[in-house]
């Protein structure tokens, strides 16, 4: 088992700790960026906004425990997502979107916690159309038993299927459990890996430290164990079908895709959000 510790980071004001992509690891079946957006809370009159950004080749997936976020895109989506719920927007060819916090939210003052994780599309997909779609809490599916509850976030695993429309086969699920109780990780797919959000875990008996990622070896069927009252999330699937390029906000197999969206966005080349105008600059850094 490999272990990563993230690096912490800060997207327009919000602290995140981001553990994919790594030195050590730069993708976990099809995901490719993974990060925790830490519990934080926002005084009235301020909060998360994320401005107008572009994206190509990958899907985001939005999946809180607090707080509200905005979405809008430049597809016309415009909704609310809140916790539970997932946001899973495909950019294919390009796509804008924002991300703040309601404008309620906003004056009352809130508490944003969760979690975004890019999927790279695979290479068929990469060119498509962009897509959006929102699926609330009560439509993932659940097993809850013996002090364990397993959520289907996306894809399928441990006789669970969600309904988000995922390009390749994928497992992300939530693990709550209470303590004293164990789950075998199935290998049901190639590759995974274990993110704990709280807790006192354990995996085949060795201590997994929170705020961590733990990529577990294929074929293996480890049992994880909750010595406390404890958060974590599976992710994993396929292997991508090919090395990918990140640069920025483009995820592309190919890095004339990368150069190519970067032209088009400084140039002002770009599908606009409804209603937006404020946007974020593409970076001079390559």
């Amino acid at each position: 088992m490999l272990t990563i510790t993230p690096r912490a980071e800060d997207v327009e004001g919000q602290p995140i700790l981001r553990p994919l992509p790594s030195a050590q690891c730069r993708s976990v079946g099809p995901f490719v960026f993974f990060d925790h957006m830490l519990e934080t809370t926002y005084a009235p009159g301020t909060g998360m906004d994320i401005r107008q950004h572009p994206h190509i080749g990958l899907s985001t997936l939005t999946y809180l425990f607090e707080g509200e976020v905005h979405h809008k895109d430049s597809l016309g989506s415009d909704q609310h997502v809140k916790p539970g719920d997932v946001s899973w927007m495909t950019a294919g060819r390009a796509i804008a979107h924002i991300e703040r916090t309601p404008q309620a939210l906003h004056d009352s003052g809130s508490r944003l916690h969760g979690l975004q994780v890019w999927l790279a599309s695979p290479k068929e997909h990469e060119q498509g159309a962009g897509h959006y779609s929102h699926h609330p809490a009560d439509s993932l599916p659940v097993s809850d038993g013996m002090g364990i509850a397993i959520r289907m976030i996306a894809g399928s695993g441990f006789c669970l299927t969600s309904p988000v429309p995922v390009l390749s086969p994928t497992l992300y699920a939530e693990l709550t459990m209470q303590t004293a109780t164990t789950v075998l990780i199935p290998a049901e797919h190639e590759q995974r890996a274990l993110y704990v959000i709280e807790g006192d875990m354990a995996l085949d008996g060795e201590p997994v430290a929170p705020h961590t990622l733990v990529v577990l070896e294929p074929g293996t069927e480890p049992t994880l164990c909750a010595n406390s009252e404890s958060h974590a999330v599976l992710i994993g699937g396929a292997p991508l079908d090919g090395p990918r390029r990140i640069n920025w906000n483009f995820v592309a197999s190919d890095p004339a895709l990368i150069d190519q969206a970067r032209a088009k966005w400084a140039a002002g080349d770009w599908p606009t959000v409804p209603g937006e105008v404020a946007r974020i600059e593409l970076p001079k850094s390559r």
